[in-house]
């Protein structure tokens, strides 16, 4: 029962032992170890306030590029539908143009058909004349007083007009 229970003595030394250690500790280990432990906590409370700051800078960054995006995209979108309307004006205006043109010509086409038909009906007109004047110089050249001999003239008169 002697191990179990230990003695006055044994006590005593151990307990001054612990005490000596306890003192040599405190004087000597205690403060460098628990500066190093402040040290240790300050820099990992440093390096976590820079990694919040650093993270926060992070989402600022990513907002701020967002925000260019979208402006981006918006003024891409901007310049693609000012060019669209541009190109659809000058497609319209083109389209006008040639549409215009094109009534243009046919109206000069038809008024040159017109002045082409009145030329060619004056022409005919005035050849139906010259030939009615031929005609009629021709009948009264003959001598009149016969009207067997004007029937049959006028009748090869006809003749030779129709043939021409």
């Amino acid at each position: 029962m002697e191990l179990v229970t230990p003695n006055f003595g044994l006590i005593f030394w151990q307990l001054v032992t612990f005490l000596i250690v306890l003192f040599l500790l405190t004087k000597f280990a205690w403060k460098p170890i628990m500066s190093a432990l402040r040290e240790r906590e300050t820099s990992i409370e440093n390096a976590l306030s820079a990694a919040e700051k650093a993270k926060l800078e992070m989402q600022g960054l990513k907002a701020e590029n967002e925000k260019l995006l979208a402006e981006a995209r918006m003024e891409r979108d901007k310049i693609l539908k000012e060019a669209s309307d541009a190109g659809n004006a000058l497609v319209e205006n083109a389209r006008n143009k040639a549409n215009e043109e094109g009534s243009r010509l046919i109206a000069q086409a038809r008024e040159a058909i017109e002045n082409e038909k009145l030329a060619a009906l004056t022409e005919v007109k005035n050849m139906a004349a010259a030939l009615s004047v031929d005609i009629a110089e021709r009948i009264l050249r003959k001598e009149l007083s016969d009207p067997q001999a004007q029937q049959a003239l006028a009748q090869d008169y006809i003749r030779e007009v129709t043939l021409n």
